[in-house]
């Protein structure tokens, strides 16, 4: 089971149809997969989820459930303020160190208004993997110079669709 991870939680963004389009590419490539959406968290989680509070609040343990259970991951980020969520680094936080992700392997897509496709947020959060000990696959798409939210926009570039379909494949072997 692979978890797509959207990396925002804004609910109905860009990252999260992108995110249900990589379920397609998978299942495609014979992997399950499910999709965590840091929408789902609770308003207050950084409170009454984490640090003396861990493992009070029901909605949060769920989450983290699916975080900690599975054994690949793909995160859907997009870039924010030259890097990524901050609440997708509370969320990191939240989980269990160093086992929610040592010895586990991750694929990261990266998504932007700007050129470069959120190159910074990837650089960011590779660097957090590789200190976590998660193996992160090579190929990171970049989702550059978005202007609007429509999925359909996105995937009318070709070089993005074939991009997300060389990742998924890969990831499915990683």
């Amino acid at each position: 089971m692979i978890t797509i991870v959207v990396g925002t939680n804004r609910k109905y963004s860009l990252t999260a149809k992108v995110a249900q389009y990589y379920t397609q590419l998978l299942h495609k490539h014979g992997s399950e997969s499910q999709v965590l959406t840091l929408a789902d968290l609770p308003p207050d989680f950084i409170f009454s989820a984490l640090y003396e509070n861990r493992g009070n609040n029901p909605m949060f343990n769920r989450l983290k459930d699916m975080m900690e259970t599975s054994k690949k991951y793909v995160f859907i980020v997009p870039e924010y303020n030259g890097s990524f969520p901050g609440v997708l680094k509370a969320f990191i936080d939240g989980l269990k160190f160093p086992e929610a992700f040592s010895g586990k392997k991750c694929a990261l897509v990266g998504l932007s208004k700007g050129p470069q496709g959120g190159v910074l947020a990837l650089s960011h959060l590779t660097d957090i993997f590789h200190y976590l000990k998660m193996d992160v696959y090579p190929l990171k798409p970049r989702l550059a110079n978005i202007q609007d939210s429509r999925v359909e926009t996105v995937l009318a570039k070709e070089q993005y669709v074939r991009l997300l379909e060389e990742q998924a494949a890969g990831i499915s072997l990683f």
